[in-house]
């Protein structure tokens, strides 16, 4: 499944925020250093999704803050599940 992510670093906890269509506002307790950012970003999606971390790759966007996020190891229908679950 392929994701649209606005990373907002630098808060107190990592958090799912909002989901608008599929975008997702995620908030990580990073700094807003690109390298440390990219891999709390990749850890906290893991664990939210439930798959191992190398199941998790950032296609676009490395270097901004609106990123292109590929999540596999559950089939699609078990992530959408995950992703309308969000508010």
């Amino acid at each position: 499944m392929i994701v649209k992510v606005r990373v907002i670093p630098d808060a107190a906890e990592n958090e799912v925020v909002s989901r608008i269509g599929s975008v997702l506002r995620v908030k990580v307790a990073a700094p807003a250093l690109d390298e440390k950012t990219n891999a709390a970003l990749k850890d906290y999606l893991a664990e939210f999704f439930e798959v191992s971390n190398k199941k998790v790759s950032i296609l676009r966007g490395a270097n901004g803050r609106e990123k292109t996020v590929e999540i596999v190891g559950k089939t699609e229908e078990q992530l959408k599940r995950v992703m309308e679950s969000i508010p």
